[in-house]
């Protein structure tokens, strides 16, 4: 690459940003994003064939995440969205509110739950147990981000990962701080100040 396109490049993908109080640099790019994202669905589609699975995004973090795996998606099914409230700033407050949305009849679906990111787990397995109530004929999880050493309970297996990254807070591309930076293409990590590194 010239010193030209790096600079238009750097230009179009700041490599660090400013989200309120906290800075991030540059974790994950979108080309990178999208060829995980590929791979997802040709697996989905492996899977799921001659099947009808219902996809349920789990909002507001999923929308971006769910929209660009349907692209990749091509056997029959369903989408649908549900919303938590469980998070405050950059940590897990422990406790979910209501699940709104899950209004549609699962008995005997095949489930696929899609989440922007699986950290503690508390938030998904409320969710997975408010499925499993309607008696569906199986449930698996798609995350875009797994954060393995952040877990706090138990969620059996996780077929569909597209990145399993460290315990950093992270932003962009359906994740937010305080509300900020869902419309990110790419993925930003914080970054610590000296004295914690």
């Amino acid at each position: 690459m010239d010193f030209e396109a790096f600079v238009i490049n750097s230009y179009l993908r700041p490599m660090k940003i400013q989200v309120e109080d906290k800075e991030f640099q540059c974790f994950i790019e979108y080309e990178q994003i999208k060829k995980r994202i590929r791979l997802l669905g040709i697996q989905l589609n492996v899977d799921y064939e001659n099947r009808k699975p219902v996809f349920i995004g789990v909002l507001n973090g999923s929308f971006i995440f769910l929209s660009d795996l349907m692209k990749e998606v091509n056997i029959p099914a369903e989408i649908h969205f549900i919303k938590v409230a469980s998070y405050k700033n950059d940590s897990s407050t422990g406790f979910v509110k209501d699940i709104i949305g899950l209004n549609i009849d699962l008995k005997g679906r095949d489930v696929v739950i899609v989440e922007d990111i699986v950290d503690s787990g508390v938030t998904l397995q409320h969710i997975m147990k408010q499925i499993k109530a309607h008696e569906p004929a199986s449930i698996a999880i798609c995350t875009l981000l797994l954060k393995p050493k952040a877990l706090k309970v138990d969620l059996g297996e996780i077929p569909y990962v597209g990145f399993e990254i460290s315990n950093e807070f992270v932003v962009g591309y359906g994740l937010d701080y305080n509300g900020l930076g869902r419309n990110l293409k790419d993925i930003y990590q914080t970054i610590k100040p000296p004295s914690e590194s």
